[in-house]
């Protein structure tokens, strides 16, 4: 796929960045290159190879789902300017 200069222009544009003419006619050669690796990917046979996550062999690290208050609700709830117990009290905004 060739890009060119309005291209250039439009994803400079929706990038929010300024592109002088000298550089628009750069990134077309560099856009136009990196589209043609792209296309030869698409050219690699990938049948029967199954999707990985990552290169190595790993197992997911599992841990025991717990719930907890976290232990902090004490420290957080004496930063509010009014309280009761272990709630926040705030004012009604509703009438």
């Amino acid at each position: 796929m060739k890009v060119d200069e309005a291209t250039v222009r439009h994803i400079a544009r929706l990038a929010r960045i300024r592109v002088s003419d000298a550089e628009a006619k750069t990134f077309e050669g560099e856009l136009t290159g990196i589209l043609q690796w792209v296309e030869q990917l698409d050219e690699v046979d990938t049948d029967g190879v199954e999707p990985m996550t990552s290169v190595v062999e790993t197992e997911m690290k599992k841990r025991t789902d717990e719930v907890t208050d976290g232990g902090y609700a004490g420290d957080i709830i004496k930063n509010a300017p009014e309280r009761a117990d272990n709630f926040f009290v705030v004012p009604k905004v509703v009438e």
